[in-house]
């Protein structure tokens, strides 16, 4: 008798060495899917290597491991199951009805529908991090403007993903839905106001670029710097450190002042002097301010110190000059 005839002895309608077969393709599915990943990721990278290599492939293999990693396991599933077949005494629907046979395939396609989607946005934030390391040797504002599209990019591509599944997982009229929602967009469009006056006002900022990441801006009563710029509002870091969150509609709605864009700063200020000064003092006074300003190479040389008023308990003179520095810390050591 031989030993192996046991392989065929049958278990759900299935026999032994289908089983073998079924956990052996997931069992080295499971050991082989890291290398496999590893070996379409590079692949796929060397096609593309003339535009990829400022970033690398390392950090192309790090964002597209995972979601490759998915897709072959969804794919060695897939072959697994085929080695099997559902035992006819459970008396089950074909798969073209609805019932268990339906429910799996469905679950495979919304599975190889998501990993594709997955790969596509994986993919969408390599192709940001080739066009940011390009850009950060011309413009900034480009850099936020590549982060901005890659969002809005990767928002459609989800939306299309979803369409596809509920169209072919769900059997939907596509068509239809899209259909119904441009009907019901109106409505939409009144509910998402406040959304779609901060979408557009992003747009704005974009295109008219008065401030980049890193400036340090003044918004109606919110002063500070930059730190990112989003669909819906734009991060700025406090003076007092504090993080406010601002809309990117009163961004565009309110007077807003770019301070970094600033060539110089203005200093204008009241020195009080005793009555008990004489003229000759005065004069020697005004001529000492005006000599130490012409020695200061940030003044600019139109400087103004002049005997402006008598006051209630002094006599005025005002100095008035322009540094030629938009930080402010070195302002106040200037003036100081």
């Amino acid at each position: 008798m031989n030993p192996m005839n046991f392989l065929n002895d049958r278990f759900l309608g299935n026999t032994i060495e289908s089983y073998v077969w079924f956990f052996g393709i997931i069992l080295l599915g499971l050991i082989l899917k890291k290398f496999l990943s590893k070996i379409i990721t590079r692949t796929i990278f060397a096609l593309f290597r003339r535009y990829g290599k400022r970033v690398g492939a390392e950090q192309f293999l790090n964002l597209m491991n995972r979601p490759f990693q998915l897709f072959i396991m969804i794919g060695i599933f897939y072959f697994a199951f085929d080695r099997l077949v559902f035992p006819t005494e459970w008396k089950l629907v074909p798969d073209n009805q609805f019932g268990v046979r339906l429910i799996i395939f469905r679950i495979f396609e919304g599975a190889i529908i998501f990993s594709l989607t997955w790969i596509v946005i994986r993919l969408l934030d390599f192709v940001a991090l080739v066009l940011i390391a390009r850009v950060k040797k011309t413009v900034a504002t480009d850099e936020q403007l590549v982060i901005f599209a890659k969002e809005a990019l990767k928002v459609i591509s989800v939306g299309i993903g979803f369409f596809v599944l509920i169209g072919i997982v769900f059997n939907l009229n596509v068509v239809g839905l899209v259909t119904g929602l441009g009907i019901g967009g109106l409505a939409f469009a009144l509910a998402a106001k406040e959304t779609l006056e901060n979408l557009i006002g992003s747009f704005t900022l974009f295109i008219d670029k008065p401030f980049i990441v890193g400036d340090t801006i003044k918004v109606g009563s919110t002063e500070g710097k930059v730190e990112g710029i989003g669909f819906r509002s734009t991060r700025i870091r406090a003076i007092d450190r504090m993080v406010v969150i601002v809309p990117n509609k009163k961004m565009t709605d309110t007077e807003l002042i770019n301070d970094t864009e600033r060539i110089s700063r203005r200093s204008n200020f009241i020195l009080g002097l005793v009555y008990q000064t004489s003229e000759e003092q005065l004069r020697t006074i005004l001529n000492e301010i005006r000599n130490v300003l012409i020695s200061e190479e940030l003044i600019e040389p139109d400087s103004i110190v002049r005997l402006k008023a008598f006051g209630p308990t002094s006599i005025d003179i005002i100095v008035n000059f322009h540094a030629r520095t938009p930080d402010m810390s070195d302002f106040l050591k200037l003036q100081e």
